[in-house]
């Protein structure tokens, strides 16, 4: 069993901003799996269902993105799955070109506020992710105004091609494995 929780803040205000990426893939990935996310436990909105094969859990945590770690902690202990293998966040990354990804088994927070707040609840950096580049922020702005912003023009259309290949990535890990997944995602599109 796999559990893939992509981050984000809840609420109309934060739709569709840079911060809410992981969301944003999770529900093309929902889509693509039939899997509704509706439920409310585990300070999270969650779904599960049969992707490529294997049972999924979906959840997209309604913490606030700084707390995400408790969402994700509840889940892990709930379904008792192996962290390091069985664990798929996927979230924004500023120090990627908007629409590219990078799959990673394990790693630091990287100055991602979500990612630290998980890395602290489960005690462990080894977990797989799928980072979806938003972009470097602009000099001269905020780094939390920039986060909370939303797309603008042709970078709308690039994000709506990042999240679905964020879904494909993630189900190529269920299908293939991580390592394979990598060699395939990992590139620069």
């Amino acid at each position: 069993m796999y559990i893939i929780a992509g981050l984000g803040n809840p609420g109309k205000k934060y739709e569709n901003t840079r911060h809410n990426a992981g969301f944003m893939s999770v529900e093309t990935l929902a889509d693509k799996c039939r899997i509704d996310i509706e439920t409310k436990k585990f300070k999270a909105l969650v779904g599960n269902g049969v992707c490529e094969g294997q049972k999924v859990v979906l959840a997209r945590p309604q913490t606030f993105m700084n707390l995400s770690g408790e969402s994700v902690r509840e889940l892990v202990d709930f379904y008792k799955i192996d962290v390091a293998s069985e664990l798929i966040i996927i979230y924004d990354d500023i120090s990627l070109e908007p629409g590219q990804l990078r799959i990673r088994k394990k790693g630091s927070a990287g100055g991602h506020n979500g990612m630290k707040s998980i890395i602290r609840h489960l005690g462990t950096q080894e977990f797989l992710r799928i980072k979806v580049g938003v972009g470097e922020k602009p000099e001269g702005y905020d780094l939390a105004d920039y986060v909370l912003g939303h797309f603008h023009g042709d970078e709308k259309i690039t994000m709506i091609n990042a999240y679905e290949r964020a879904a494909e990535a993630a189900k190529a890990i269920l299908r293939e494995g991580a390592d394979s997944a990598m060699n395939e995602y990992n590139r620069k599109v």
